[in-house]
């Protein structure tokens, strides 16, 4: 596996890492490990997220913990969450910046993904 630049661990009660999801991330996508028996890793290419949103409830911010939910262009994993993870709100702008500096290098533009590039479709809708 590529360099990871940060790892942690959804949290439970108390902010105690007592689960079995595991988030990791690189210079080029975050993945979600999940289970202990059966386990499932999903991989989202960073350049593929397209909205990012911080939640910190109350239940949460007394534990120093937040939720960063994401919505992507990727077709297997169209909403993830990374769940009650410690420093939330530093790991959201960590992820931000990487998010626009792979885009950059990948030159990929939002509309890309937001059905702008099929313009022949949206003239047969307007006549």
């Amino acid at each position: 596996m590529a360099d990871v630049v940060w790892k942690d661990r959804k949290r439970i009660i108390f902010g105690l890492p007592w689960t079995f999801t595991r988030y990791s991330l690189t210079q080029e996508k975050l993945i979600v490990d999940t289970g202990f028996i059966s386990r499932k890793e999903d991989e989202i290419r960073l350049y593929r997220i397209l909205d990012i949103t911080l939640k910190r409830p109350l239940g949460q911010r007394i534990w120093g913990l937040g939720t960063i939910s994401l919505n992507t262009a990727d077709k297997t994993s169209p909403e993830v969450e990374i769940k009650r993870i410690k420093h939330a709100k530093r790991v959201k702008e960590m992820l931000s910046d990487m998010i626009e500096r792979e885009r950059d290098e990948k030159r990929i533009a939002a509309r890309e993904f937001m059905g702008y590039g099929d313009m022949d479709d949206d003239v047969d809708h307007i006549n």
